[in-house]
């Protein structure tokens, strides 16, 4: 008995551990102060999504090359959902796997700023 016992608690423990990047891990923070398309999430875009949302990407039809492109995305596509999804769901983007937190918060912040190019 005590052995079932000790394999369900292991399974528990196990189901309920979730399995992170060193970069999330970090807990980086937003930056301060009014964050712009230019100066904080182009990097982000060219760094995780671009590869595959630009001309001859697998995903050229959404393009994510410039700040029009990917405001409209905000605003209009969705992203800002399909970026907080968890590893595992349906639609999470970048497809090879999620953003470190600060990224993500990075991004939403932005959007709370009223998206400001420069």
């Amino acid at each position: 008995m005590k052995k079932y016992l000790a394999i369900l608690a292991v399974a528990i423990v196990g189901v309920g551990c979730e399995s992170n990047t060193y970069e999330d891990l970090l807990d980086e923070e937003v930056p301060a102060g009014t964050i712009t398309y230019n100066a904080n999430v182009k990097n982000i875009i060219d760094a995780n999504c671009v590869s595959c949302h630009s001309q001859g990407g697998t995903a050229s039809f959404r393009l994510l090359t410039n700040y029009v492109e990917v405001k409209a995305a905000v605003e209009n596509a969705g992203m800002l959902d399909r970026i907080q999804r968890q590893n595992g769901e349906p639609g999470l983007m970048p497809q090879t796997g999620r953003m470190p937190h600060d990224k993500i918060n990075t991004i939403l912040e932005w959007n709370a700023q009223g998206l400001p190019e420069n």
